[in-house]
């Protein structure tokens, strides 16, 4: 199968894909994001007797609460994500303590608190600026080992420049599917997203090398009689071994999802999402990208664009 030649299909695949996660990015709610990165309280109640649950939201507006979210669990259990609740500064009881408090009172129920966690906003900032450097530290290191790897190529720095734009189409597109699918089925970015993020950086890297390896293994042999013939032979050779590891991984993920805790959903679904795409990059599109790049491809495309018009006036 020459892969090469169907590169704009692969290409257009890719780009509607990352219109759609766009779209739904840049539309309100496009990201649902935990207490790691808006700050905040979440606590779950068990109330000993039946409570509805616009009651239970009723008296949480009362007590300066409305913009609370509230999620019932199963009979008698909630959910509930407010903002930071204060801690107590002396005797005085917290403010955790008040709202469980008022709540017994107004709704005549016993209530217990299973779980309780807080999030100040200065840690949610310091929360996302370490994402964002652990993804770019990340990305920077990829390519100088990318680099250095390939030395013995001509530009090597392509083959990692190449495996850095394959997994920023990664990231994108697990975003953009993360919203949609947030949109359906609650997904929620947390800590575990973050994880789930990282592994799959690791992940689409590594098949994306093995790859490479095989067009730079390919290129000193002589096998081709030009670049394109090399990348869709090495490909051909590869695409076993990583459509065979996917699967297998894509299995335990899916036993992990049906018979898991709700605890690792997000992070499951994200290695799912990440899997597939990261697959299909390393595949079909950091080769693609390293090939129009080295047979300039990539310029002529530029040239072809419409100048503005003073440019053309000059």
């Amino acid at each position: 199968m020459d892969f090469v030649r169907k590169r704009n299909w692969f290409f257009l695949i890719s780009f509607l894909v990352i219109v759609v996660g766009i779209v739904s990015l840049l539309l309100p709610n496009g990201l649902d994001t935990g207490l790691e990165f808006t700050g905040g309280s979440s606590m779950t109640l068990e109330f000993q007797e039946e409570v509805n649950q616009e009651n239970l939201r009723s008296q949480l507006t009362s007590l300066g609460h409305k913009d609370a979210v509230i999620q019932r669990l199963g009979e008698g259990s909630f959910f509930i994500r407010t903002r930071t609740l204060e801690e107590s500064k002396s005797d005085e009881p917290s403010e955790r303590e008040r709202i469980i408090s008022d709540l017994e009172t107004s709704l005549e129920s016993g209530i217990g608190i299973s779980d309780f966690f807080s999030v100040s906003p200065s840690i949610a900032s310091e929360t996302v600026n370490n994402a964002i450097l652990i993804v770019v530290i990340a990305s920077v290191a990829i390519l100088a080992y990318i680099t250095w790897a390939f030395r013995r190529v001509a530009s090597p720095i392509r083959y990692g420049i190449a495996a850095i734009i394959a997994l920023i189409h990664d990231v994108v597109v697990v975003l953009g599917v993360f919203s949609v699918a947030g949109r359906v089925f609650d997904l929620e970015v947390n800590a575990m997203f973050i994880a789930g993020i990282l592994t799959i950086i690791g992940y689409s890297v590594h098949d994306t090398i093995v790859v490479f390896d095989r067009i730079r293994e390919n290129i000193i042999r002589g096998i081709g009689q030009n670049l394109g013939a090399t990348i869709n032979v090495s490909i051909q050779d590869t695409i076993g071994r990583s459509l065979n590891t996917s699967l297998t991984m894509l299995f335990a993920i899916l036993a992990l999802l049906l018979f898991g805790g709700p605890t690792i959903r997000d992070f499951l679904i994200v290695l799912l999402i990440g899997i597939i795409v990261g697959t299909y990059s390393s595949i079909w599109i950091a080769s693609q990208v390293l090939f129009v790049w080295e047979t300039g491809d990539l310029g002529r495309l530029f040239r072809r664009l419409p100048r503005p018009f003073f440019s053309r006036n000059r």
